[in-house]
């Protein structure tokens, strides 16, 4: 990571513990809703990108450890991850997912960027007027699931897209846990090419923004409880407005 200045490595630290909270609040996010603000600190998105992967990867895989402990100890409770539908959705996901990875290894820093602030603006608008995007027939879900595969692997960002399939096959006390399994399949996929390629992991920093993370993570299972109980439309509605104006802002800058 290049030298910052000080309030710079604070804005992170805050964006990394944000991207902890919506991670584990909503079950998705982790990068979608906080590369705009990161980009907008420091246009780098090879250092960005790695770093938002490991923290995945070390999240899922710890919520899948308490899963599994849990049903352990509660068994007639079943399993809260939908492996049959899983199987099925990374046979289409996988292909788009490694072309993805291979566009973000190869595209400038500054093509890659405007690219991720275009589609987080398009996310945005949907949250804004309260029009997520849905899937209800098998063609419209293989190109969502595309579609969401390669913006996974350019920049981690598939999310909405996968998620609008996802919903609608998946039961709802099975999205979240479901969705975290996909996401550490996807990751894994995209960091195995980050170490086959030498980009540059900045592990060091992990020394300061896991703990970051760490607490916005669990904020977010308290966030998760209570959108399972309320109505999140106004919720989303704020978020999307304020990634629509960081996003226009962050293509303003990088083309002004």
């Amino acid at each position: 990571m290049a030298e910052l200045y000080w309030y710079q490595y604070a804005l992170i630290g805050l964006v990394f513990a944000w991207s902890g909270l919506v991670r584990s609040g909503l079950g998705f996010g982790g990068a979608v809703l906080s590369l705009p603000f990161l980009l907008l600190i420091h246009n780098a998105p090879l250092v960005y990108l790695p770093l938002i992967a490991v923290h995945l990867l070390f999240f899922s895989g710890l919520l899948g450890a308490q899963r599994l402990i849990q049903r352990r100890r509660e068994p007639e409770r079943g399993s809260t991850v939908d492996w049959p539908y899983l199987r099925r959705a990374m046979a289409i996901l996988i292909g788009p997912t490694l072309v993805g990875v291979w566009g973000l290894l190869t595209l400038p820093a500054a093509l890659m960027g405007s690219i991720i602030f275009v589609i987080i603006a398009f996310y945005a608008l949907g949250y804004v007027f309260n029009r997520p995007f849905r899937s209800s027939h098998p063609r419209l879900d293989a190109v969502f699931l595309m579609l969401g595969g390669y913006f996974s692997g350019t920049s981690l960002i598939g999310a909405p897209l996968i998620i609008a399939v996802f919903a609608t096959h998946v039961a709802a006390h099975q999205l979240r846990d479901t969705l975290f399994v996909l996401w550490f399949i996807l990751v894994l996929l995209k960091m195995v090419a980050f170490v086959y390629t030498g980009v540059e992991l900045h592990l060091i920093h992990h020394l300061w923004l896991l703990p970051c993370a760490a607490v916005g993570h669990v904020l977010g299972l308290r966030l998760h409880d209570y959108l399972l109980r309320t109505e999140p439309a106004v919720f989303y509605r704020v978020l999307g407005t304020v990634l629509l104006v960081v996003s226009t802002m962050g293509l303003w800058r990088v083309w002004a």
